[in-house]
């Protein structure tokens, strides 16, 4: 969680590999880094409003998402698959991770901040234009009459010829996909141009709402491997160096959420930012779409799991934020998100005699599922 005083470009935030929270500012949101700027003082009322809207804007791509990875499976292209996070994949991601956010750390030390941050612009660009089209796509669907003239288009790239020939990118569209995407591209510029929050807002908003949807832990053992890893990871690098607070200060792009304080006195034009981290939305926000995918596999029509998660997570991003205040000191999410995530659902699931079958539960990569049916077959 961070609180940011710097005019109406963001620093970024840098994690796993780009995205967690951190504090990079004093708790009244002033730049730390330059004593000569005059100190901003947010109101109860801009501070309450700030939080309050970073916690409800970090809850829709959980609970979105959720949905929507249960079905997500069923999607036309490739890039709708899910991408099933093992525990390889867990064990290994803290690690790696490290890696990257320290090797931003010392690009941003050897080489020009300007630059990097034009390559990271571009590079982000083109992602949110993609992330915010595939996030709004079923919404725009639900606005167009049965009878629209929408046409189907297929983007096709192969390498090699005959027996050979290999695909490299396989992407069917329609019309009213091309229409989405005309829109992501409209919000892109805005935010190439201005860096606006409420376009960088969108783009935070589409990344974490696909992550949920199509990152999956392939049971609930990986998931404590991987919030585990990541509780260290947070707790280290935010209250063991300086290397997060450095690589954030000077990271600018759409990989966190925002909401100025002084929204009361400024308007739109406001500066003052309180800041969320994409990563304490996603990284739990995976488990707990796990947790509804388990609820579904029960058949029992019920969602007490998926709830009861989503509870966790709204108490444990409000305890951040009240010993953030309490103590004026920076906060690693993670670490009250994870034990409250966790915790509760394992505690009902004990209180109710599903923990073992919580365990048990396993999901099977697509990949896996269609070789399986390939050898009945051949059988």
């Amino acid at each position: 969680m961070a609180e940011v005083d710097q005019g109406s470009a963001f620093p970024g935030e840098a994690a796993s590999p780009a995205i967690d929270s951190l504090n990079a500012t004093d708790s009244n949101g002033t730049d730390t880094t330059n004593a000569t700027v005059a100190k901003f003082v947010s109101t109860p009322e801009g501070t309450a409003l700030a939080y309050g809207s970073l916690v409800l804007m970090a809850l829709l791509p959980i609970f979105f998402g959720s949905l929507r990875s249960v079905n997500c499976a069923k999607g036309k292209n490739s890039s709708d698959m899910p991408e099933t996070i093992t525990s390889r994949d867990a064990a290994r991601f803290p690690i790696i991770a490290s890696c990257t956010l320290f090797g931003l750390y010392l690009f941003f030390k050897i080489f020009s901040e300007e630059y990097i941050n034009m390559l990271l612009s571009m590079y982000f660009f083109v992602l949110g234009i993609l992330a915010l089209s595939h996030t709004i796509s079923p919404f725009v669907n639900r606005l167009f009459p049965e009878n629209f003239p929408n046409k189907q288009y297929q983007l096709l790239f192969t390498q090699g010829s005959g027996e050979n020939k290999e695909e490299i990118v396989n992407y069917e569209f329609d019309t009213k996909d091309l229409l989405c995407l005309c829109f992501s591209s409209v919000v892109g510029v805005w935010y190439i141009l201005k860096k606006h929050w409420i376009a960088n807002n969108l783009f935070g908003l589409a990344f974490a709402l696909n992550g949920v949807e199509l990152l999956h832990l392939n049971n609930v053992s990986t998931g404590c491997i991987l919030l585990g890893g990541l509780f260290v990871y947070d707790v280290f690098w935010v209250f063991g160096t300086n290397v997060m607070v450095t690589v954030a200060k000077s990271f600018e792009a759409p990989i966190k959420l925002v909401f100025p304080q002084d929204f009361l006195e400024k308007g739109l034009a406001a500066n003052n930012f309180a800041m969320l981290g994409l990563g304490d939305i996603v990284i739990p926000g995976i488990f707990i779409a796990l947790l509804l995918r388990f609820d579904v596999s029960l058949n029992k029509n019920s969602r007490t799991y998926f709830y009861t998660g989503f509870l966790a997570y709204i108490f444990g991003l409000g305890l951040t934020i009240f010993v953030m205040h309490t103590f004026k000191h920076a906060q690693p999410a993670l670490l009250y998100l994870v034990p409250a995530c966790t915790g509760l659902p394992f505690f009902v699931a004990l209180v109710k005699g599903e923990l073992t079958e919580m365990f048990r539960y396993e999901e099977t990569p697509p990949e896996s599922k269609e070789e399986k049916e390939t050898e009945k077959k051949e059988n």
